[in-house]
């Protein structure tokens, strides 16, 4: 009992290192320019590491000291969370336009039509040999940190779980394992929460001083502090490999028939390889929500990166752990043959069709943004305006501001304000004598948003629900693989079953959404004239494009 308590709390802080990635990973995207492409092989990476070993570990299983393999691999874990946290450290402070003059640089974007000096230095000063090798070191860095998760993290499921197995009752076995499963559903839930209340703070809370910031976490340019919930979770993970070098290695059973053999037998099994991929088309859509959900609330619904976790790991997240618990308790109930737990599967997915279906439709446009979505009666482009061709803009200011008239421009400077008026704390409090605003010609800091926040709860519940119906499944197809299987070959199937999980869904997957993600994008961030983070994307494309595709693995999956 003591064991499969630790291996719990193992399981849950391995999945915090692994799933606070996917809670900040639009963070990451705008701290270091990341496309979601980039951000989508970085999040899947370390299930290469994984991939690579877990046929041969689950293999080898039963001839090695499994608690000790355990722990080593847990080591490996924790120096991947430090590893993740470290671009922080090795990278200077966050540097973004400012509109005040700040003690360090005393350049700010508002119009001013005398000086295209002061913009000049702004635009070329932030592209030095420097910043492209720092931002090279910062994806080798994190791609490093990703495989060595993965490595580290393939002892643990099949070893724990067949330690488990081979040394608890008959009776015990599925309880212990039923705790270890709810586990691994808790665990990116928890990690959605550490993400919400980390990215509240400053991602310099360490190297800034207070009053230099002049952001409030609304604000489209704020970066939370992404590197703190990595030093808690690989903290975590140490701490839990301590119990694992003290634990007995016990005598194991032996096994037969060679490898090949087996894989072959399995292989050639129809049930088993339809359920299979079944389970990879629900797989793959899982791995894209989970990995771009965030970012998407963010988007369409103009919520905090803070607010969006918070809404994923309360909401979403314990819904599919009720679908999975009521499958398993329907299964239970009423004792049902395989032909009833494919049934069971069909119809949840078929239920689950029908309450994804209207999501695509519940959305609102992009905003206006001057010169990028909406040009105004003259026509004319977003640097050629001329209420603000005196202005001298740069091409790559980004401090978006919202104007009286509900447009939003993607500077002070392209909007043509003058002056800024700043609160006591030393935030701007809006912008005033903007010629590019008709009428009074003010403007206050931040995005107009989407307005579209009274769409917010029908989608997280008709969301919540899809979620509930598709997991009903997960229990019923686990049963029809071990069930349809030669009973000696189970831990070795349910290995291949996750390898071919792997290696056709969660590692493809993410990749698969970014991509998706990226032909949407309507304004590119540029630095280094290379293709940096997105700052607007066409959001009815972005809905159409990210729900489509989960929609597309749902009927897969049917």
């Amino acid at each position: 009992q003591f064991f499969v308590f630790c291996h719990g709390l193992l399981q849950l802080s391995q999945l915090l290192v692994s799933g606070y990635l996917k809670s900040s990973i639009s963070t990451i995207e705008r701290r270091y320019g990341f496309s979601s492409q980039t951000s989508g092989l970085l999040a899947s990476f370390n299930e290469v590491g994984n991939t690579l070993l877990i046929v041969l570990v689950s293999y080898f299983g039963s001839r090695v000291h499994r608690p000790r393999l355990i722990g080593c691999g847990a080591i490996l874990v924790s120096l991947a969370g430090f590893l993740m946290s470290l671009p922080h450290f090795i990278t200077g402070p966050y540097e973004y336009d400012q509109s005040v003059a700040s003690t360090s640089s005393n350049t700010t974007d508002l119009c001013q039509p005398g000086a295209p000096a002061a913009w000049a230095n702004l635009s070329a000063g932030s592209c030095t040999p420097l910043a492209s090798r720092e931002n090279r070191e910062v994806l080798l860095v994190m791609f490093v940190a990703q495989a060595l998760l993965g490595i580290g993290g393939v002892p643990i499921q099949p070893f724990g779980i067949s330690y488990i197995d081979d040394f608890a009752s008959e009776r015990n076995s599925p309880l212990y394992l039923g705790i270890l499963f709810s586990v691994t559903v808790i665990g990116p839930g928890v990690a959605f929460m550490l993400g919400s209340a980390m990215l509240r703070f400053y991602v310099d809370i360490d190297k800034a001083v207070a009053a230099e910031v002049q952001l409030t976490n609304k604000d489209p340019r704020w970066v939370g502090a992404w590197w703190l919930g990595f030093l808690v979770a690989a903290s975590l993970v140490a701490l839990s490999a301590l119990p694992y070098f003290f634990f007995p290695r016990e005598m194991p059973k032996e096994v037969g028939e060679g490898f090949p053999v087996v894989l072959l037998r399995n292989l050639r099994h129809p049930v088993y390889l339809l359920v299979v991929l079944a389970q990879v088309n629900i797989s793959a859509m899982v791995a894209g929500l989970a990995t771009f959900m965030g970012k998407f609330l963010e988007r369409q619904f103009s919520l905090t990166a803070s607010l969006a976790n918070m809404i994923i790991g309360a909401v979403n997240i314990p819904g599919a752990m009720v679908g999975i618990v009521v499958g398993g308790a329907i299964l239970k109930r009423f004792q049902m043959s395989l032909r009833q737990c494919s049934a069971l599967c069909v119809l949840g997915m078929l239920l689950c069709l029908l309450g994804a279906f209207p999501l695509l439709f519940l959305g609102c446009p992009t905003q206006k943004v001057a010169g990028v979505t909406y040009w105004d009666s003259s026509g004319l482009g977003h640097h050629d305006l001329e209420c603000n061709a005196q202005c001298h803009c740069p091409e790559k200011g980004f401090n978006p501001v919202c104007g009286s008239n509900g447009v939003e421009y993607t500077s002070p400077c392209s909007a043509g304000c003058r002056n800024v008026h700043i609160n006591a704390n030393n935030s701007v409090l809006n912008y005033t004598e903007c010629s590019c605003i008709p009428g009074p010609g003010l403007a206050r800091p931040g995005t107009c948003g989407t307005g579209c926040s009274h769409l917010f709860v029908p989608f997280v519940v008709l969301s919540c629900l899809a979620g509930i119906l598709a997991s009903m499944s997960h229990t019923p197809s686990f049963m029809l693989i071990l069930r349809s299987i030669q009973p000696e070959d189970k831990s070795f199937a349910v290995g291949i079953q996750f390898m071919l999980l792997r290696v056709l869904a969660w590692m493809p997957g993410p990749v698969l959404y970014g991509s998706a993600i990226d032909t949407t994008c309507i304004l590119w961030e540029r630095r280094c004239d290379r293709r940096a983070a997105c700052r607007y994307y066409d959001n009815t494309l972005f809905r159409h494009r990210y729900l489509g595709l989960q929609f597309f693995f749902e009927v897969g999956a049917f």
